[in-house]
């Protein structure tokens, strides 16, 4: 029995959910998403809150009972709050700019490496922090790790790119 999948989302406010078959439509003050259901799942609005519920009970279906019932509530607090995630860049002459609204990272590298903004993803570059921020929390995420990715941290001397607050051991 999924714990997370059979817990009933509330609505906030502000937010309109639109059930049109399988499709999940949620709007809200920052943005809108779209998100298409699986065949093995079903969604019932009731008033204020959300509910999510297997049509059978194979192991494929108890699996995407729990994963879609956060992806329809991060979809809430997306459209309401916003994600962003906040990364630091270390090392001596290492930099960040914005180019429009493009990242240019000076990593050490021979040349400086654009970094393009996904679509609905926002870049803001405070001295060597870089926040990436958007609705979409999946998107956010995926953005936040390329960007680490680029030059993940050395185990040596610490440099390269990190989540704020993340602790680097060094050998």
């Amino acid at each position: 029995m999924s714990r997370i999948g059979n817990k009933p989302i509330t609505i906030l406010d502000g937010v309109q959910i639109g059930l049109q078959g399988r499709e999940i439509t949620v709007a809200g003050a920052k943005g809108r998403l779209e998100y298409h259901l699986p065949e093995c799942l079903e969604i019932i609005k009731e008033a204020e809150v959300l509910k999510i519920s297997r049509r059978n009970d194979l192991k494929f279906s108890r699996a995407l009972h729990g994963l879609w019932r956060q992806i329809v509530q991060n979809a809430i607090l997306g459209v309401t709050e916003g994600f962003a995630k906040k990364l630091e860049v270390r090392g001596i002459g290492y930099r960040v700019e914005m180019n429009n609204k493009d990242l240019s990272l000076m990593l050490g590298y021979s040349h400086p490496v654009q970094f393009p903004a996904p679509e609905g993803i926002e870049f803001q570059v405070e001295k060597n922090n870089i926040t990436v921020s958007g609705i979409d929390k999946q998107l956010v995420g995926q953005a936040a790790a390329q960007i680490k990715a680029l030059k993940k941290p050395d185990p040596y001397k610490g440099k390269g790119i990190r989540y704020l607050g993340e602790q680097i051991r060094l050998k």
